[in-house]
């Protein structure tokens, strides 16, 4: 195990301080998430130097558009979440309850050198939240930063504002899962809140110094009507700014959530609702739609980048601007990554 850094005593038990759950533990006791736990002297990780694998994927499964397109990454995960999503299509590993799941044992330098020996542009932290594991993540993302790989974090953006400057400070991009625009589906279907997400989306756009992305998955029945679509797109509009990319991806069904998938046109119909709210790069995920999944210049209307499922198929872009000199947001390099779809397992 490793110590925490983010708890405080209360009396006989130790206050965990990392996520808005703040959980009171007493010696033994693991928090909701499972990893972080109490001992006689404090809050400790139960899963540093532990993963259940690591693979290389297309930077854009995870997914980030404007963040070093068409490379790879060195993507791995743990065990536990500190949100309960009935609908987690991770939950293999995000429910995990035993310690075997942890198969791989990796310090984050070893990390930051089989990412470098495998061409890997950048390490992400994904397939389960990296806030629970997170003294691990900011190792890992320092290591890498010292070899020039960028650090990704996957995450639900459920963590605590004295938390989140220490974590998100070493990371270079982040994709964010809005789950939904209700109080009442986080707390339904996520035993969480939706007020601290959005909280950080606030903070990451507009106090940090990291590239940040949105996704949305839209569940039938649950989270995909038009009022519900509208005031997502709005406020990430208002509050957020137009330039943020907003990814809406397709539901299937898994874990405890039995609906069916969502129908393309949802996807679509969603789209063309943030855009109308006047935002300028939203995309479609978990269908093929080369259209929906295309980077257009927000000024003239260029595909600057087009896609086939992560196959890049186009790009226009020089030194990040449009033939018409308008710049792109997002992390660009002078040409663009060819690793396509592939996914690769990695030993470390």
């Amino acid at each position: 195990m490793n110590p925490g850094r983010w708890w405080h005593r209360d009396d006989d038990h130790f206050a965990c301080d990392l996520c808005p759950r703040a959980c009171v533990l007493a010696p033994g006791q693991r928090g909701f998430c499972f990893v972080r736990q109490a001992t006689d002297h404090g809050i400790e990780l139960t899963t540093y130097g532990r993963s259940s694998g690591f693979c290389l994927d297309p930077i854009e499964k995870k997914p980030l558009f404007h963040f070093l397109p068409g490379t790879a990454t060195l993507s791995f995960g743990t065990a536990g979440c500190n949100l309960g999503c009935k609908f987690c299509q991770n939950w293999e590993i995000s429910r995990a309850r035993e310690a075997d799941r942890l198969v791989e044992h990796a310090s984050p330098e070893a990390i930051a050198r089989a990412a470098v020996r495998s061409g890997a542009r950048s390490v992400a932290f994904t397939y389960n939240d990296p806030v629970i594991f997170a003294e691990y993540a900011i190792d890992v993302a320092e290591a890498c930063h010292a070899v020039g790989v960028a650090a990704v974090a996957v995450t639900a953006g459920y963590i605590s504002p004295g938390a989140r400057e220490a974590f998100f400070k070493p990371i270079d991009a982040v994709n964010v899962d809005l789950k939904a625009f209700t109080e009442d589906f986080y707390r339904r279907m996520c035993y969480g809140h939706l007020e601290p997400v959005k909280d950080t989306l606030r903070w990451l756009v507009h106090h940090a110094k990291v590239w940040t992305e949105i996704t949305t998955l839209l569940i039938p029945g649950e989270n995909d009507s038009d009022p519900e679509i509208d005031a997502l797109c709005q406020w990430v509009a208002r509050e957020l700014g137009p330039d943020v990319p907003l990814h809406f991806t397709a539901f299937h069904p898994d874990f405890k959530l039995d609906r069916p998938a969502t129908p393309p046109t949802t996807i679509r119909r969603a789209r063309m609702h943030a855009l109308a709210a006047g935002l300028r790069h939203v995309y479609t995920g978990n269908l093929h739609d080369p259209e929906g999944q295309a980077t257009r210049c927000a000024a003239c209307g260029e595909v600057l980048i087009a896609r086939d499922g992560y196959e890049l198929t186009r790009w226009r872009l020089r030194d990040g601007r449009c033939p018409c000199g308008t710049r792109l947001p997002g992390h660009f390099e002078a040409m663009p990554g060819s690793w396509g779809s592939r996914r690769m397992p990695v030993r470390i």
